[in-house]
């Protein structure tokens, strides 16, 4: 594994996250729980004869292991368990030999999973966060309604993909004209690549109405207009409802064409940022933060590093009264009892289940498994299993009780954790969260990812300091020294420190690239007739 600030140390360890100590065994080989792990990771590559220290002895290495990949500490039978984090990854596909690279070749998951406990956490009320938060306050832009904005964006909205173009040609041109405008972020056409040929009422077009409700009404945007070509299944009044039912919108072919519906939004853009430049910023409670949990691109540190510390920014902004979303249901599989156990009510917890069902047979009956998930460049960073994966993506959302589950797209309403049903694939989960009312995101990643988004900031945190600095361009917040707990929690109160800068206006690395227009992807399911 790259290094991270320095070798790792053995200070410190995990509490209440569900996962075990973490401590350096000995150079080269890093034990997440040496009570529990029958594997260690690789924290450089290891060759066949190297000696490696485990425990009071030393283990002879069999085979090359990867730096971030996985080696074996004792013989393993075809079908014994194997354990990382103090939990079951996945089982043996053949035998091991101790010392040999544990990988795709030799290891994988059941259909069963991990075994359920208890429903429900009695003891929710008892949760604790690791840390004060030393902030109270934000500075944001406080709406009529009461909400608080981290960005005051303008947006045109397409009700279909035939209208994106479109959007996209006026937001260039009034983006343009207001230019440097006090008080406004800019234009952003939110296209996507749906809104027709779905049939009306079926669960695909629900989600695409509900996401375009609550982009319509996301309190980032000081202004919107949708544009609609005119002709398409998604028109306007199926999803410009409820406090969306005001929202201006225009049609081309009413118009007459490109140029006249360009120029007409032009103008209309342009009288709304006339109206946005006495806005200023002006303190807030923490509490109006909802924020968005994502990670891409992951590798082994991810689950270390990263994550761990994320984790503890997560449970410094439920402390502070603020909401977190947690999502990617696929990415949860195999570590979904960790987190039913944390739900507040024995019907939230089984809501979850109900979920985890859902999506097994939804892979089913599209031909694929979940353990399919871990993508190419996971399993190059020592990434095996989804089982393995989940155990990482999880410890984003910390420690605190589970207070909700909810469907894509649809308001995050309860203060502190949510878990939002989404897909793995991290635009689509974003814009779901986004749609939800997230006003913050932040985004982990050991592989490298240049994911951006608009409305919505989104930070940026690296696993490993040499991810950082080779792409010191993309990445807001390097996490790769914190190792250990003691090193989470300190990291993380940095990071949630970084996390309220955003919020208050300081720009991320994405934002200043440009990035956030083309991430806009509301969740395809059904079929296109």
């Amino acid at each position: 594994m790259p290094e991270s600030g320095g070798a790792w140390d053995d200070s410190g360890t995990a509490g209440g996250s569900g996962l075990h100590a973490q401590t350096l065994d000995a150079p080269g080989v890093f034990i997440p729980d040496e009570e529990t792990d029958n594997v260690g990771i690789a924290i450089e590559e290891l060759r066949p004869g190297d000696l490696i220290e485990v425990g009071q002895g030393e283990l002879a290495v069999r085979s090359v292991i990867p730096a971030g990949h996985k080696i074996a500490l004792v013989d393993l039978a075809p079908r014994d368990w194997v354990f990382k984090l103090g939990h079951r990854i996945g089982e043996a596909t053949a035998a091991i030999r101790a010392g040999e690279h544990v990988h795709s070749h030799n290891l994988g998951v059941r259909r069963d999973r991990p075994a359920a406990v208890a429903a429900g956490r009695p003891d929710a009320g008892a949760w604790r966060p690791p840390a004060a938060p030393k902030q109270g306050h934000f500075l944001g832009y406080r709406r009529p309604d009461g909400r608080v904005a981290t960005r005051n964006y303008i947006g045109i909205l397409p009700s279909v993909n035939c209208a994106a173009t479109v959007a996209r040609l006026a937001a260039a041109a009034a983006g343009a004209q207001i230019a440097g405008l006090p008080g406004c972020d800019g234009v952003v056409a939110l296209a996507h690549d749906l809104g027709c040929a779905m049939a009306e009422g079926t669960p695909g077009d629900e989600l695409l109405r509900r996401t375009l409700r609550g982009y319509a009404v996301h309190p980032n945007l000081a202004g919107v207009i949708v544009v609609t070509l005119g002709c398409e299944v998604n028109q306007p009044e199926n999803f410009l409802t409820g406090s969306a039912a005001q929202v201006a919108h225009v049609s081309i072919q009413e118009l007459g064409g490109t140029n006249a519906t360009v120029a007409a939004l032009v103008q209309q853009v342009v009288a709304m940022a006339a109206g946005l430049e006495q806005l200023e910023r002006e303190r807030a409670a923490l509490s109006e933060l909802t924020l968005g949990l994502q990670c891409g691109g992951s590798d082994a540190a991810s689950a270390i590093t990263a994550n761990p510390t994320l984790g503890v920014a997560s449970d410094l902004l439920v402390a502070a009264g603020g909401r977190v979303v947690l999502g990617e249901t696929p990415e949860i599989f195999g570590a979904e009892q960790l987190l039913r156990q944390r739900a507040v009510t024995p019907d939230i917890a089984r809501r979850i289940d109900e979920r985890i069902a859902w999506w097994i047979d939804y892979a089913a009956r599209n031909g694929v498994l979940l353990d399919n998930n871990p993508s190419t460049g996971n399993r190059e960073g020592g990434i095996t299993t989804i089982w393995e994966k989940s155990l990482g993506a999880f410890l984003k959302g910390g420690t605190s009780p589970l207070q909700d589950v909810v469907g894509y797209a649809e308001p995050v309403v309860e203060p502190g954790l949510t878990f939002m049903d989404t897909p793995g694939y991290d635009p689509v989960s974003a814009t779901g969260m986004v749609a939800g009312g997230a006003n913050v995101l932040a985004f982990t990643t050991g592989r490298g990812s240049v994911f951006g988004s608009r409305p919505v900031p989104c930070l940026k945190i690296s696993s490993t300091t040499q991810l950082y600095e080779r792409m010191s361009g993309d990445i807001d917040f390097d996490a790769g020294s914190a190792t250990t707990r003691t090193l989470q929690l300190e990291r993380g109160a940095e990071l949630f420190d970084a996390i309220v800068r955003m919020a208050s206006g300081e720009p991320t690395k994405s934002e200043g690239l440009g990035f956030g227009a083309e991430e806009i992807a509301p969740w395809k399911v059904g079929a296109v007739l």
